[in-house]
Parts: structure tokens; sequence; C-alpha cells
């Protein structure tokens, strides 16, 4: 690492993520701060319906005050296996079970200041839960659509969907059909 640590202090710990204050030398010697938010990482499910379409969640997003289009994803659990937490998510927020997962890549969200980690896979063979979607009490008023793949990558042409992890879950998708 070119940045040596002098010291690490937790600043606040919280339900979602942690804020850490490292003291670090450069190897010039001048001395600085890195804020990091501490993230234990999550799991996304891009879940394609046998027809093709793709499934997503509009879900309320607090620091935005709307709703926007999303893949379905969900936090890690400390230890927790990412492709179970992908299949733990999907059906919570859709009511769907995956027949197959595959890990599509993962990416880095913001890695200037945090470092979750986000797993994306693909989820196909779809097959509705008998015991419906769970949801937690922020996701009620989360709604599942459907879409072409089309349609939703004109979607993230046109702006209507700009989440990250949905933008990239979506392209890796594309990419591999035009492969088939």
């Amino acid at each position: 690492m070119e940045l040596k640590r002098l010291s690490r202090q937790v600043v606040y710990t919280g339900k979602v993520f942690d804020l850490i204050v490292d003291q670090v030398e450069y190897p010039s010697g001048n001395k600085g701060v890195r804020e990091i938010a501490h993230h234990p990482g999550g799991a996304v499910a891009v879940p394609i319906l046998d027809d093709g379409r793709v499934l997503l969640v509009k879900q309320l997003r607090y620091p935005f005050g709307k709703h926007i289009y999303e893949l379905p994803a969900g936090k890690l659990s400390p230890g927790e296996d990412p492709k179970l937490a992908a299949a733990r998510e999907l059906e919570e927020e859709t009511g769907y079970i995956a027949g197959s997962l595959e890990h599509l890549t993962s990416i880095y969200t913001t890695p200037g200041f945090c470092d979750e980690e986000l797993h994306i896979f693909l989820a196909t063979q779809l097959r509705e839960s008998p015991h419906g979607h769970k949801r937690e009490e922020g996701e009620f008023s989360m709604t599942v659509q459907s879409f072409l793949l089309r349609e939703a990558l004109e979607m993230v042409e046109a702006g209507t969907i700009n989440d990250s992890k949905t933008i990239v879950g979506l392209l890796w998708v594309d990419r591999r059909m035009r492969k088939q």
C-alpha cells in the first residue's frame, strides 16, 4: 500500500455502515486523513423470466426522496455467501425463486470513500415462491414490474434507470445474450 496507516478510529457504528477515520502518511512523509464508509457488501439478482423479460423493483430511496427502478438487492449478513443473499433478496423483494443463479461480476460502488462490494448474479429458471414476497417494513411500497431487456436498456439511456448496480447488471446480461 502506498499509504501508511498511523491510526484508525471508528467514529460511528450504524445499522447499514460504519464510519472510519484513518490518519495516514503518504510516501512523501506528509500526513493526511482518509474517511471510509465501511459496508459489509451486498448481492444483486438480475431476474430473467422464461420469456426474456427482466424483473425490476421500484422502491422509495429516501436520500433522493423518490421511487427508482432497481434490480432486487440487499446487504450481506456477516459471513454470508453472496449467492445465498442474492437468492434471499430475489424472493423477499419479488416473490420469485431462481432455479439457477450464476455470478456475472462484482463491482465497487463508490471506491473513493466506501468499501462496499456488490456481487451481481444472473437469476433464471424463475418460479413463484409459495410464500410470496417477504418485504421488510421499509419495502412495503415497493412494486415489481417486468420489462423486455431492450425496454430496460432504453430506460437507462433515457435516464429513467440511473441506479449503478442495475445499469451494470442489465449491460452484463445484454452483453451475454448478444454473445449467444
